[in-house]
């Protein structure tokens, strides 16, 4: 057992997973319970307990070698005081003090934050951006996340809601985001963004495409991994889908560019897989759509942590 563990806790609204972190970002040790976020904030509180009590089963070790928790938990939060405010996927929680409920459960120091903010401060410590100090981080899934790095620390801005750069306006015209907006990129180039750019190019077109075939012939079936399938099998269809998705997500990106100026750009996420074979085709574009003259230089990368991320990022607060 290494010297310094941490616990990263990541809630969602089915499950909590949690997993025994060493000082090399490794997970050496995970479990997962479910979670009933309709129940009452006690009962929501319980699942937290249940998978660190997993854990401590599974590695009775570790309970004196941890050295802190961290939790990822669905925002609104106040990352200052680990106070839960009002998720609408974990609607049991309402103004919950999430942080100091678990350091009185298990007389750890604990820290509170969303999971984009959580998951860029583990590349930055561990993963794709180890060796560079200012990092943006984006994961690309059914929303579309962002962590902004500075000198190593997650920026929170002046009320901690800094790095909702997922409902970033790239079109004032666009399709209406789930958050009120319009055009903003998470209702242009998340999962389900990039399936209904299919289904529509499908119905669209007479031609024959391999993503209605991989959905089983039905168009409302479509699934931006379906998409990716016919993309990789050679489908027409799928890649004028897809390199659309990759020129809006550069247009945004440019815009990174400009505000920031950051040493690397990391994506990680369900999508990001998908998109990283388009990621060539981004950074040769990116010059476009950003003033600055050596946008080029900037790295755009696979994440390091993919379905853990959660768990690699919560521990990360700790560090």
């Amino acid at each position: 057992m290494p010297e310094i563990m941490t616990i990263g806790v990541d809630v969602g609204g089915t499950k909590v997973a949690a997993g025994l972190v060493d000082s090399s970002g490794q997970i050496v040790q995970k479990a997962r319970v479910p979670m009933v976020a309709t129940a009452d904030a006690a009962t929501g509180f319980a699942a937290v307990k249940a998978a660190v009590e997993a854990l401590f089963a599974l590695a009775p070790e570790a309970r004196s070698a941890v050295k802190g928790i961290g939790i990822c938990s669905p925002g609104p939060l106040d990352p200052r005081t680990g106070v839960v405010l009002n998720p609408p996927n974990v609607p049991c929680w309402r103004n919950f003090p999430l942080g100091a409920e678990t350091e009185r459960a298990f007389g750890k120091p604990t820290k509170v934050d969303n999971d984009a903010n959580a998951a860029g401060l583990a590349e930055a410590l561990w993963g794709a951006a180890a060796d560079r100090s200012n990092v943006f981080y984006a994961t690309l899934g059914t929303g579309i996340g962002t962590g902004i790095i500075f000198d190593g620390k997650i920026y929170w801005g002046r009320t901690g809601s800094a790095g909702e750069g997922g409902h970033t306006t790239i079109d004032y015209r666009g399709p209406l985001c789930a958050c009120g907006k319009r055009g903003c990129i998470e209702s242009l180039c998340s999962g389900p963004a990039i399936a209904l750019r299919a289904r529509a190019k499908i119905s669209a077109s007479s031609a024959p495409t391999k993503i209605l075939e991989m959905a089983g012939g039905a168009i409302d079936d479509v699934k931006a991994e379906h998409v990716g399938q016919a993309f990789h099998e050679g489908d027409a269809l799928a890649a004028e889908v897809l390199e659309e998705t990759a020129d809006l997500l550069t247009v945004w990106l440019g815009n990174v560019v400009d505000w920031f100026d950051p040493e690397i750009m990391v994506i990680g996420g369900g999508v990001a897989q998908l998109m990283s074979s388009l990621f060539d085709r981004m950074r040769g574009n990116l010059p476009a759509w950003a003033i600055n003259p050596r946008a080029h230089e900037i790295p755009l990368v696979l994440a390091r942590y993919s379905a853990d991320a959660g768990i690699a990022g919560a521990a990360a607060l700790c560090r």
